[in-house]
């Protein structure tokens, strides 16, 4: 990744740098070491649009050979010696070989990881951070391991149940796309010399087929701009927020939204208490995890249990929870297994969840189908209909 930096070194002035680096720090540390005082650094080449960035660098899989190779048992820095020396993704062995070097100077697992947050997570950083004090860097990974792929269980059932209807919406899409932007057309023209008296939403569909015809650029530029501006517009953090919280208001979306931010909050949570995090840094951690108009929520359920709440009344309290978790909450509580308790929490919303999209799918698709033929069948009798008019007048 290229960075700009803004440098100042004796006899030359302030000069601006292009430096290659996989972050900030390596790239700032790559201008002291040639005698620069580092000003100013910002990633360069930014696009006007840019969507959320993805790391390319496969955590899970890290994590998953990381723990196999542990658990044969090489030290720590063998193991990533060889994960480094199997690695063909040239980004991906820099981040290793950085983190190796950085173990070699006697700085520990999580410390080295903190250097590159953009790539480790600070939940998989404190997760490691607490397994270094406890020794258990194995349980920390298959915790981590575990939970990711839980984690994603849901989003997995959703994208492979919507693929159905997308398709079809696409299909749908291009059917009319095609009969109003070449079909109706000519339709029009064919009827414009026609001295036939039209039906009202015949006469405004032709019309339609007209401007198309007459300014199919223009209107082509037009579609072309909002695509652009609505694309813009989703990529600004501000618009995705007001949408989510116009979707919130959805009656059944927004029950179910809530249910699938609480799984994925009881799931981190009880990862972090699985590692020996103190619930009140815990739940700290997770708040980013939660949409606005649940955080604030959670920071006043984090201070009632500094000022003496239980896990259970804070969360009740502050609409955290539903009748069937509070209840598992109370019993972790008693039992003192308030990890395990709120991974069961998760297991259940997901399962939940699960349901309801198998549910909602077979229920959408059927309805789907059946809008996008009554659009088609629409369009094609309106362009037909003088002719069954000639017809019948024939006749």
């Amino acid at each position: 990744m290229q960075f700009e930096i803004k440098a100042l070194r004796s006899g030359e002035g302030v000069s601006v740098l292009s430096i290659s680096a996989l972050n900030e720090s390596d790239a700032t540390n790559v201008a002291k070491s040639q005698g620069y005082a580092v000003l100013s650094v910002k990633a360069a080449g930014k696009a006007l649009i840019q969507l959320k960035p993805r790391s390319a660098f496969p955590l899970v899989l890290f994590s998953q050979e990381l723990l196999s190779l542990l658990e044969a048992g090489l030290s720590l820095i063998e193991a990533l010696v060889a994960l480094a020396n199997k690695e063909r993704n040239s980004d991906s062995k820099k981040v290793l070989d950085s983190v190796i070097s950085r173990l070699y100077e006697g700085q520990t697992f999580s410390a080295a990881l903190q250097e590159f947050q953009e790539i480790f997570p600070p939940l998989y950083i404190a997760s490691i951070r607490a397994s270094e004090k406890t020794g258990g860097l194995n349980e920390a990974l298959s915790r981590f391991v575990s939970y990711q792929t839980q984690l994603n269980f849901v989003k997995k059932k959703i994208v492979s149940a919507s693929i159905y209807p997308v398709v079809l919406m696409a299909a749908g899409g291009l059917v009319m796309l095609f009969l109003l932007g070449y079909v109706v057309p000519r339709f029009s023209a064919v009827y414009e010399g026609a001295r036939t008296s039209l039906p009202w939403m015949s006469q405004v569909l032709l019309k339609w087929g007209a401007m198309l015809h007459n300014h199919g650029m223009l209107m082509l530029a037009v579609v072309a701009t909002c695509l652009l501006g609505a694309i813009y517009c989703l990529s600004r953090q501000s618009v995705r927020e007001a949408l989510l919280t116009r979707l919130w208001r959805i009656p059944a979306l927004g029950e179910r939204m809530h249910i699938y931010q609480l799984a994925r909050f009881y799931r981190t949570l009880a990862m972090l208490l699985k590692g020996g995090i103190p619930a009140v840094t815990a739940l700290d951690m997770v708040s980013g995890l939660l949409q606005p108009a649940l955080r604030g929520k959670l920071i006043l359920a984090s201070n009632s249990i500094r000022e003496g709440w239980t896990i259970s009344q804070a969360m009740e309290a502050h609409e955290l929870t539903t009748p069937v978790a509070l209840s598992m909450l109370r019993v972790g509580e008693r039992s003192g297994n308030m990890g395990e308790m709120m991974e069961r929490i998760a297991t259940f919303y997901d399962e939940e969840m699960a349901r309801w999209v198998e549910w909602f799918t077979k229920l959408f698709e059927p309805i789907l189908m059946a809008v996008i033929g009554v659009v088609i069948g629409v369009i094609v009798v309106l362009m037909y209909m003088p002719i069954f008019d000639l017809a019948g007048s024939i006749q």
